[in-house]
């Protein structure tokens, strides 16, 4: 072992080298000759068998063309569930009332979207705008499921069915809420219909098929896979968790069907995600069993109820949580309560923090409108608050929510101008005090003290939360604030304790909401 050690770390040597150690000895030169052609003739006899040995493997390997069966639940063609299930499906043109904005086809945006589409010019208001889309009948008399934004502003609707026949239809009622809308075909007898899935079992990864009208092209099928569940982070609904789909959907794809291989709808295709404006691969469909109970609703009353508490509401960000003093970032905190509501009788108070509700733990300020708007009217939930760094339980009789017309007809405030500036030297602003008009403005009743921001320095940390000249500043730490000196002693107390500033903030427009403020130190 030793020598063969030598030899793998040793230099090459004409010793150490069996090829240079036979240059000086003709008896190895020989012997190392005969290995070498014996080596040659073996090698010449493997490449001569080789063409008989390829030859053999080749017609081992040749496939015989023929149908292959596929995996369980694969199909090899989509053809016959398409045939089947088209019929159903027909194509929506609407005409708008005079004056309507043409809108896009898709409406819920996820967030950067918004931003991008703003780039672009509105339409100005048309004299008879029209707008395309597509839908599918769940019912022989000839009751169709679509989209809201496809039918809104609706003045005239048409149907073009897959045979090619051309029906009105009337519209029986929306929901803004989830965007789905549901329709009655005037005449035409009985037609074919498919089914909404009511307890889907859908799984990220299974395939689904979509069928529609893109670009006003009938019947147009695509496939995919379901490409995730539950998305809740972008749009403007509250009241769906959509699946994320890959099968290509695109503008006039929207309110159309999208079909698992048994031919029933697990989901109504509403929108999708594009910086083109064409499809790159991610759509997103409300889930069947969702649209199922709002088209009950619709079809028995033409409009859909849900629970009411009367709160604005927003989630608890990590500096928010460590402000209060909660171990975790999870809950709702409470920005505002409105007079007259639900919340207001049972006591709820603006800085609650809500962490169940009847008994199923609240993630986020999303979770909360989910659960409130399923919970049934007049009946009592059950809140577990945290408040002042105590936890207590609320009882709350629900009433029912009013309309988004209702609660979206606050004016936007205005941006008060008065002299009296104060400096924040803690916060980088300079405020002055409320007036009487200023509550009047801002809507801010039954609360104490108030400094509306007149400038912001680039260094100030509220600046980097988003806040603006012309927000207001109600309160630091649940305490009301008059002065700027009120700011910078809450700043300093920041700083002696180490932990955030939790500040509540009336923006110019929309409810007040807190702000977990971060004090950097010099």
């Amino acid at each position: 072992m030793a020598a063969r050690d030598e030899v793998n770390t040793d230099p090459v040597t004409p010793e150490s080298h069996p090829r240079e150690a036979a240059k000086g000895d003709p008896a190895r030169t020989m012997k190392t000759m005969l290995l070498a052609g014996a080596a040659a003739v073996t090698a010449f006899a493997a490449f001569a068998a080789a063409p008989a040995l390829l030859t053999d493997r080749a017609e081992a390997q040749r496939i015989t063309p023929q149908a292959i069966a596929p995996p369980a639940g694969s199909p090899v063609s989509f053809a016959d569930l398409i045939q089947r299930v088209s019929p159903a499906v027909v194509s929506i043109s609407v005409r708008q009332t005079a004056g309507a904005r043409a809108r896009p086809d898709f409406e819920n945006l996820p967030p950067g979207l918004e931003d991008f589409m703003k780039r672009f010019p509105e339409r100005a208001p048309q004299r008879n705008p029209t707008a395309l889309g597509s839908g599918f009948i769940i019912a022989e008399n000839g009751t169709v499921v679509t989209n809201h934004h496809v039918v809104a502003d609706a003045e005239e609707i048409d149907i073009r069915l897959a045979d090619g026949r051309e029906l009105k239809a009337e519209l029986v009622g929306t929901d803004q809420g989830t965007d789905l809308a549901v329709l009655k075909i005037k005449g035409g007898g009985r037609f074919p219909y498919v089914t909404l899935d009511r307890s889907p079992s859908v799984r990220v990864g299974d395939w689904v098929v979509a069928v529609g009208n893109p670009f006003g092209l009938d019947g147009t099928a695509t496939a995919g896979i379901v490409s995730a569940k539950g998305r809740r982070d972008f749009g403007n609904s509250s009241y769906v968790d959509f699946l994320q789909l890959d099968a290509p959907i695109n503008r006039g794809n929207s309110g159309g069907p999208a079909f698992d291989l048994k031919g029933n709808v697990i989901g109504v295709n509403s929108a999708i995600f594009s910086p083109t404006g064409g499809n790159v691969g991610i759509g997103f469909a409300i889930p069947s069993d969702t649209a199922a109970r709002v088209v009950d609703q619709l079809i028995s009353s033409g409009r859909v109820t849900r629970g009411w508490l009367g709160v604005q509401v927003q989630p608890v960000d990590r500096e928010i949580a460590a402000s209060i003093g909660l171990a975790d970032a999870k809950g709702a905190i409470v920005a505002s309560v409105t007079a007259g509501s639900p919340a207001a009788s049972a006591g709820l108070k603006q800085g609650d923090v809500i962490l169940t509700f009847n008994g199923q733990a609240i993630e986020d300020s999303r979770a909360l409108t989910q659960r409130v708007g399923e919970a049934p009217i007049g009946r009592d939930a059950r809140l577990e608050v945290q408040r002042d760094g105590t936890r207590r339980v609320i009882n709350v009789r629900l009433g029912e929510r009013p309309s988004e017309q209702v609660l979206a007809s606050v004016e936007p405030r205005e941006t008060p101008a008065a002299p009296g500036a104060e400096q924040s030297e803690g916060l980088g602003v300079s405020v002055r005090t409320l007036t009487a008009d200023d509550r009047r403005r801002y809507q801010i009743d039954g609360m104490e003290g108030g400094l509306v921001i007149l400038t912001l320095t680039d260094t100030s940390v509220l600046a980097e939360e988003g806040v603006s000249p012309g927000d207001v500043i109600l309160s630091v730490n649940r305490k009301p604030v008059r002065t700027a000196d009120d700011l910078d002693a809450a700043v300093e107390e920041a700083e002696r304790l180490n932990r955030p500033m939790l500040l509540q903030v009336q923006g110019r427009a929309g409810p007040p909401r807190f702000l977990g403020v971060e004090i950097k130190r010099g």
